[in-house]
């Protein structure tokens, strides 16, 4: 809203200073310290609502260190996460941008299925909550949504440079043209980094690489957003990672968004995803923000209100600067916490129908826990799993040059 203000400020009555405003950078920067400051100036005041609505944590006995301590806890912080990060987007971002667009409805969207999740949990006395396949229909619904609106729309497209026809002192006339509706991505360790979907149609007609294209963002978006809520389960450790991957997908965004950089740099370049610095950087600032909170030992836990919201988010970024088959290495914590209990489950149900006893890969699934019976004090793991999506991040950046 800011954006549109200062710009009829600017062009109808040139007032100085209200052209920063068309700089990503500037209000990326105002974007990041607003976040910031509504999470750590209003956060105690949702803390002691949700303490006064009785909405504490009721913990199961685990066996883990320092685990019944937490009873009482209040949960569904999220909407800390989710007001630091609505607002300023509203405020600095260009709300007629698609991807700015998709990206407010997947915050909302799955914002609510796990406000929905929580609200059964602490108001209709159901330990379960919202059921699994009710989850996974959502989550779906908004994969569709994402496949459909990032094949489709105009406004999606990718730009193709020719090589430069002339260069002289006033700088290089170049030749491009536009892929609307683009059906290519970005994948590390292949010719030129990319790949077309076309290939996976198998003697299909063209026209139905969207469902192929949509098929896969349904995948990642649950993959990703299930991830994020299993990560969620010791002090900041969900909020830290999913600051570490939304930094590198920022820088991701910015450099797609270039033109110059992105020609540099032989990426693809995506006009109009450079708005989506202004996104990350709110999602940071709002990560950070309850990460005061958050942090060891915990004022208030994000609930799933929080951890699916941020999962939905870094999934449809990725996507939106079409940089999916990232994913893998970039929320490596998520993909092996999603592993470990997948295998943790799997293999115990295996070893009961074979021998009748069911045995355990790991100490406890996910991979957190796992740690915690060991004896690790739960900071030093949150630690160590940030400079572990750390170090994957900075390996997801490197792949861009790796050919």
């Amino acid at each position: 809203m800011l954006y549109y203000l200062f710009d009829y400020l600017d062009k109808q009555f040139n007032v100085p200073g209200a052209g920063v405003f068309q700089y990503i950078s500037f209000r990326a920067l105002g974007a990041t310290v607003l976040s910031l400051f509504i999470a750590a100036t209003y956060g105690k005041t949702i803390i002691n609502f949700l303490r006064k609505k009785q909405m504490g944590e009721s913990i199961r006995d685990l066996g883990l260190a320092g685990q019944m301590e937490k009873t009482g806890t209040p949960t569904m912080g999220g909407f800390i996460i989710l007001a630091s990060l609505l607002v300023p987007v509203l405020l600095f971002a260009k709300l007629s941008n698609v991807y700015i667009v998709l990206l407010i409805i997947t915050a909302i969207w799955t914002g609510l299925i796990g406000f929905i999740d929580d609200y059964l949990k602490k108001f209709r006395n159901n330990k379960d909550g919202l059921a699994g396949r009710f989850k996974i229909v959502g989550q779906v619904g908004l994969g569709l949504i994402v496949g459909v609106t990032l094949s489709f729309n105009n406004n999606v497209k990718i730009r193709i440079y020719d090589q430069p026809l002339l260069s002289s002192t006033l700088g290089e006339v170049q030749r491009y043209r536009d892929v609307v509706h683009p059906t290519i991505t970005t994948i590390p360790l292949s010719k030129n980094n990319e790949f077309d979907y076309k290939s996976l149609l198998f003697g299909l007609p063209e026209e139905y690489t969207w469902v192929i294209y949509t098929l896969i963002a349904i995948i990642i978006i649950t993959a990703i957003s299930n991830g994020a809520n299993i990560t969620d389960g010791i002090d900041g450790l969900a909020a830290g990672v999913s600051g570490i991957i939304a930094l590198t997908l920022g820088v991701l965004a910015y450099l797609s968004g270039n033109a110059k950089f992105s020609q540099y740099l032989n990426i693809m370049y995506i006009p109009n995803s450079g708005e989506l610095v202004i996104f990350c950087a709110a999602f940071i600032g709002a990560c950070v923000g309850f990460l005061w909170y958050n942090a060891y030992p915990a004022q208030v836990f994000m609930g799933d209100t929080g951890s699916l919201m941020l999962g939905g988010v870094i999934a449809v970024v990725a996507l939106a600067i079409r940089k999916e088959w990232l994913i893998p290495v970039l929320c490596g914590v998520f993909i092996a916490e999603n592993i470990s209990v997948i295998a943790q489950v799997s293999y115990f149900k295996y070893t009961r129908k074979r021998y009748g006893e069911g045995k355990r890969i790991l100490l406890m699934a996910p991979l957190h826990h796992h740690y915690q019976k060991k004896g690790i004090h739960e900071a030093k793991i949150v630690t160590r799993f940030w400079i572990v999506g750390i170090i994957l991040a900075i390996f997801t950046l490197v792949t861009l040059k790796l050919r």
